[in-house]
């Protein structure tokens, strides 16, 4: 609910400011399909083990817990997001280039980390962008982010079906033109302001220490290693079973694609769901699409389960923001998203990396769904457990 006093008003080029945004999401997004999708891929057809395309997977997270923590703290105490993004966009620029003539395993994880460092504080900034707009914009967080979901969709399919011809050797060259699209799109962002109160980061580190969001955090944490151990190695996991890159960017375009539909129902009508018993919804649907995955026989099963990203990730991600903007005030928006961003793809994603190639090299699918299905359950016993405690 609005209060009544020092509520902004809607912006005379709304409109415009509005698809800017959707524009800005779309382009980043395509950025995130080619990293999530097809870097895996581009690492494993060079030579690299399952176990060295986990390391490489896990710099990103490691990098990003104190790369989004910088950028978020930053983003706030300078007021402004839109730099931020344009800086972040010119240093993956200069990375890849870097990337494309090295072949030593050492100098990639270098290279790779500095990439990551500019590339893993670009989802929490924008989605601080987004939901800062809203009052500006008068458009609701989803109906600009289901614009990213297209976006990544979209680029999933179409660069899958082109790198089925070039081979995946064309990987980096496609990265560099997206970064530059999006860095293009990225001056034409207008920023928005939170609270003009002046930041005290004192106040704010009391403020994350509180059980209520110490809880939240840990089981987002839970939740979020199952998601990046599916999200790291399913291409790799794919291709063991026989995918070509065409299958598995289908795989990838129909988890985008189904998002689309679960955010504009969220945006629309998920106001009237409480955020815990949605958040502990999607953790036991995670846990049915984690074990259907574990005893999947052939790549085109997984295609299909794919489509459960709708009502997991889709339903996650969303209402875990929603409650997030309720447990953060204004003034800490950045600073909030980068915390959850750190626990999102920082500390999960280098259990995941780390631990989810070995677990496949050593074990086999099976049990490594099957240990994503154990996190989900357990991460969705926790949100229900908290939303009964807290009534």
């Amino acid at each position: 609910m609005s209060t009544p006093n020092a509520s902004p008003q809607l912006s005379p080029t709304a409109a415009k400011e509005a698809w800017r945004l959707r524009a800005f999401s779309f382009s980043f997004y395509t950025i995130m399909a080619i990293v999530v999708s097809y870097f895996p891929l581009y690492f494993y057809d060079r030579g690299f083990s399952e176990q060295q395309v986990g390391i490489l997977y896990s710099i990103g997270p490691s990098v990003s817990i104190f790369a989004n923590l910088i950028m978020g703290l930053a983003s706030d105490k300078y007021r402004t997001i839109r730099k931020i993004l344009t800086l972040l966009l010119i240093g993956q620029l200069l990375m890849i280039v870097l990337l494309l003539p090295v072949h030593h395993f050492a100098l990639v994880c270098l290279i790779i980390g500095g990439f990551y460092f500019f590339q893993t504080p670009l989802n929490s900034l924008n989605d601080s962008l987004i939901l800062l707009s809203e009052p500006h914009t008068g458009r609701s967080y989803p109906s600009i982010r289901i614009f990213g979901s297209i976006g990544f969709s979209v680029a999933a399919l179409l660069i899958g079906q082109f790198l089925q011809d070039s081979g995946s050797g064309s990987t980096m060259y496609i990265a560099l033109g997206a970064i530059a699209v999006t860095l293009l799109l990225s001056l034409l962002l207008k920023d928005y302001q939170g609270s003009l109160r002046k930041i005290e980061f004192g106040g704010f580190f009391k403020l994350i220490r509180k059980p209520q969001i110490v809880v939240f955090f840990l089981l987002v944490l839970v939740l979020s290693i199952a998601h990046r151990m599916n999200e790291g190695f399913l291409a790799i996991i794919m291709r063991q079973m026989g995918a070509n890159e065409s299958m598995i960017g289908t795989a990838w375009m129909i988890s985008s694609a189904s998002e689309i539909p679960i955010l504009y129902l969220l945006g629309k009508y998920g106001h009237r769901f409480k955020e815990l018993p949605l958040l502990a919804f999607a953790g036991g649907t995670y846990a049915l699409r984690f074990w259907l995955l574990s005893i999947a026989t052939a790549p085109e099963w997984i295609v299909l389960i794919q489509a459960m990203h709708s009502i997991t990730f889709g339903v996650f991600f969303s209402t875990a923001l929603r409650y997030l903007s309720i447990i953060i005030p204004d003034e800490y928006r950045s600073s909030g998203q980068a915390i959850y961003a750190v626990v999102w793809t920082g500390f999960a994603g280098i259990l995941a990396g780390t631990v989810g190639g070995f677990v496949i090299e050593q074990h086999g699918k099976e049990l490594f769904f099957q240990a994503g299905m154990t996190f989900s359950l357990l991460a969705a016993a926790g949100f229900l457990i908290k939303h009964l405690r807290s009534r």
